[in-house]
């Protein structure tokens, strides 16, 4: 039987890091995960993160994938692939299939970092080919470079339903709607206006009730979507077909806590976690002594969140074998407890799943239009502090919810926006400092919620940067159509330059000459005669 002192199981953002803070600390390390490579969902985020720096923020999932595999490889961590653990037993012992044989590994602790599993929904027509889990469509993607279909229907608004409609529409496919049976988006704002500029219609408070087949493959056709009651049943007469070849389920995730179940540990079922999780302490310890949590297994977060549990078990179980002493434990622990209060704050902190949030922090009003329709209101936009009106060159940004981010505020070199320790709070604009039109905040924006207004470019026209994150950028001279934030055109635009540097990582600013009067409502650049967009990765 071979032996190590820390046994994790899962090679994901939770599992990795727990491996590398075990590491770092001296402890014998070993992960096992059941896929042919590590990193879990990681290689599949190609967006930013969110946050502040310390939670890796504006930088891509994939690239932090391949920053924890290098800082594991580098310290020694033993990771073997194509691994299942069929078994945690008494002891710590633990049983595990790699190729066609089952070995037995012993360790003085275990981490259980085996993430989560999406959830789906029967209704007629759910077994066609072209009916899928939206992380499946996303593994397709951007893992095997195939896309999903061509016309997509997204089931679901929380964030992994915007963050992947977003990411099919950089594939280049089209995605026809997103619905939703609650009567409000679930995501962030900023996920959603970034797709709803783009033209998504979103649908709340409907479901979809059937997948048409195609006559000659039996692949999907059609949708059939209708509208619920309070009670999420349909109501009848409420009916819509829509022409999709594909349906992405993103209906939320489910723990995969069987490991942690089987091994004995005490469980209970928590709605605001996922479902079925085990009992843990704040060191994500079981009820089970020397049996570890971390991650999605012990509670649906962001993988910010599951990074930091990791460590934070890592941490505890170097305490306790032996290798760091009780005063710099705590030190650690409080770091790392800090950084995940931060992440747990806000209108989307894990505790206030299932509550009607009306407003801010601060005390504005959350806009409607994007709870139901996906993009601000331009009669809103008052309502928020980071509105500037002085003429000129100026930014807006349009982030007007508590999300856990501040990359805009590190990136102004003026020091002209401000959110302060508190991550949550809304940006604000400083009176004393001058924007000076770099940009650069608005192609670090995590939400690509920022955007860049000039009034005083030209007789009767000004200019629009904004986000741009799809292929080929657009050369100085392209006409297109200016968008407004529901995705409607409202007036022809010019390409004035793309703007695109190291930091931006690959979010270009898109600069685009309007009519002076529409420069506080065009939001996104279309150019003319370009059947889909494609996007960076």
């Amino acid at each position: 039987m071979k032996r190590y002192e820390v046994i994790i199981v899962g090679a994901g953002p939770s599992g990795l890091s727990a491996a590398i803070e075990a590491a770092q600390s001296g402890l014998q390390v070993v992960v096992f995960d059941e896929n042919g490579r590590p990193g879990g969902q990681l290689f599949k985020q190609i967006h930013k993160f969110f946050g502040s720096k310390e939670h890796q923020a504006k930088i891509r999932g994939v690239r932090i994938g391949e920053n924890l595999l290098a800082q594991a490889k580098e310290l020694g961590v033993k990771v073997i692939l194509n691994a299942t653990v069929l078994g945690i037993y008494k002891n710590k012992e633990v049983s595990v299939l790699i190729e066609k044989e089952v070995q037995n590994y012993k360790a003085d602790a275990v981490i259980i970092a085996t993430g989560a599993a999406e959830n789906m929904i029967p209704f007629e027509g759910w077994t066609l080919p072209g009916v899928m889990g939206a992380g499946a469509a996303q593994t397709m993607m951007n893992i095997q470079g195939v896309r999903p279909g061509s016309k997509i229907l997204m089931v679901g608004s929380g964030n992994v339903g915007l963050v992947v409609s977003y990411q099919l529409m950089q594939a280049g496919c089209k995605v026809e709607a997103i619905i939703d049976a609650a009567p409000r988006i679930g995501g962030y704002g900023v996920h959603a206006s970034k797709v709803a500029r783009t033209g998504v219609p979103f649908y709340t408070s409907y479901t979809v009730l059937e997948a048409k087949g195609n006559a000659t493959d039996g692949s999907v056709s059609s949708a059939v979507i209708a509208k619920v009651d309070e009670r999420f049943k349909p109501i009848p007469g409420t009916q819509i077909e829509l022409d999709v070849d594909t349906i992405c389920i993103a209906v939320g995730l489910s723990p995969m806590s069987q490991l942690a179940d089987n091994a004995g540990c005490e469980m209970t079922f928590a709605p605001t976690k996922g479902g079925n999780v085990p009992v843990l302490t704040q060191d994500g310890e079981t009820s089970i002594k020397g049996i570890f949590c971390a991650g999605d297994v012990g509670g649906i977060e962001e993988a910010s969140s599951a990074m930091i549990q990791g460590k934070i078990a890592a941490t505890a179980i170097a305490q306790e074998l032996g290798y760091i002493d009780h005063d710099t434990f705590e030190e650690k622990k409080s770091i790392y407890a800090d950084s995940l209060l931060k992440l747990r704050a806000g209108m989307f902190a894990p505790g206030s799943k299932g509550k009607v949030i009306d407003k801010t922090d601060e005390g504005y009003t959350i806009s409607k239009s994007i709870l139901t329709h996906g993009y601000l209101a331009e009669s809103e936009l008052s309502d928020f502090p980071a509105l500037d009106t002085s003429g000129g060159e100026h930014i807006v940004i349009e982030c007007t919810q508590n999300i856990p981010c501040d990359p805009c505020q590190s990136a102004c070199p003026q020091g002209c926006i401000i959110v302060g320790d508190n991550i949550t709070l809304l940006p604000k604009l400083s009176k004393e400092k001058k924007c000076t039109g770099c940009g650069l905040c608005v192609g670090v924006c995590s939400g690509q919620a920022i955007f860049l207004v000039n009034d005083s470019y030209a007789d009767g026209y000004g200019t629009v940067g904004l986000p741009y994150e799809f292929l080929p950028y657009p050369k100085a001279g392209t006409i297109g159509k200016a968008l407004d934030r529901s995705g409607r055109e409202i007036c022809d635009a010019t390409v004035v330059e793309v703007r695109a540097n190291k930091v931006m990582d690959k979010t270009a600013m898109l600069v685009m000459k309007v009519p002076l009067a529409q420069i506080g409502s065009a939001r996104f650049f279309q150019p003319i005669g370009l059947e889909s967009l494609e996007g960076v990765s």
